[in-house]
């Protein structure tokens, strides 16, 4: 029998302010992303498990392209292993909107096909079921 949690997905988006620019060129640093991560992560938890869990460890985190304030980000992540106590997760960060600061202070566009900057293989576990 399978189990029904394998599969499951669950997305955030979230507007990157510039209060989180930390570089030139209004980049925001590569944990921004992670911790994205981590709150998707707890949704998923909630929705499998009905507790919030905990973030055991990352795997093969890869930052692809920037990430800058004025973007929208969204964040997936997908449960691919279902053990005992833990999940391994999935996760994408892509840019889907993105600040035109070269066309006016508060420009941005839609972007025509999502930007993948940031992927991850994420463990979390959860407490022994009752």
């Amino acid at each position: 029998m399978t189990d029904t949690r394998l599969g499951l997905t669950v997305t955030h988006r979230r507007y990157v302010p510039y209060s989180h620019a930390h570089y030139a060129g209004n980049l925001v640093d590569g944990a921004y992303a992670l911790g994205l991560f981590g709150d998707v992560a707890t949704e998923v938890c909630i929705r499998t498990d009905g507790d919030e869990g905990l973030f055991a460890s990352y795997s093969d985190v890869q930052f692809r392209a920037p990430v800058r304030a004025g973007d929208v980000v969204e964040v997936t992540a997908t449960v691919t292993r279902v053990g005992t106590r833990s999940r391994t997760i999935d996760l994408v960060a892509r840019v889907v909107c993105r600040g035109r600061p070269d066309r006016g202070g508060s420009a941005a566009e839609v972007l025509a096909e999502p930007v993948v900057a940031v992927t991850a293989t994420g463990t979390v576990v959860v407490p022994s079921a009752v």
